[in-house]
């Protein structure tokens, strides 16, 4: 954990019909002090609509190699790089070059994101999407969001039921295509 960060528990039961996934696990995520809690609650909802077998978060912000989020197998493999927020477009690049699939997550303008990508070289483009949420989705969270946090989420048919700490908020996950 990076000097001064600040340490969220996550308590997570996750129904996520559209994958078929039904789990229940912990989360812990260090918040950088030069991360928004936006982004960490990003971060956090991008494991969960990613989660699977050999998931983990990176080093976080200082970690200026590897994504937000990643999924290796058994054998170290790189399978998914899983970004949040508005990297740039050299950063997507590299990870679609080395991950078997690359996907962003965004708190912010998904317009504005994908026009810092525009005419920019990312490799395997076509095959990367920028997921948004519902305009005040990930504020009304930020609100909810405690150092230790219950979290029940369901997913069905790319409509997010979240219920944080006793609050019950819902968004649609929006798929923006890069190219």
């Amino acid at each position: 954990m990076a000097a001064g960060a600040t340490m969220h528990t996550f308590e997570v039961e996750l129904a996520d019909a559209d994958r078929g996934v039904y789990e229940e696990f912990t989360l812990r995520a260090a918040r950088h002090p030069s991360e928004t809690e936006g982004y960490l609650v990003t971060r956090v909802l991008a494991y969960c609509l990613e989660y699977e077998e050999g998931i983990t978060f990176s080093e976080g912000i200082s970690a200026t190699d590897a994504p937000a989020v990643l999924v290796r197998d058994l054998s170290g493999t790189l399978l998914a790089w899983i970004e949040v927020g508005a990297p740039d477009a050299a950063r997507l690049h590299t990870g679609s070059k080395a991950a078997e699939r690359s996907t962003v997550y965004t708190h912010r303008d998904p317009a504005k994101v994908l026009a810092q990508w525009a005419g920019a070289r990312i490799h395997r483009a076509a095959e990367i999407v920028l997921h948004s949420f519902d305009p005040g989705f990930v504020d009304a969270a930020v609100d909810a969001m405690e150092r230790r946090n219950t979290i029940t989420l369901t997913v069905t048919e790319r409509q997010l039921y979240l219920e944080l700490n006793g609050v019950h908020l819902s968004s649609a996950v929006h798929d923006h295509p890069i190219s």
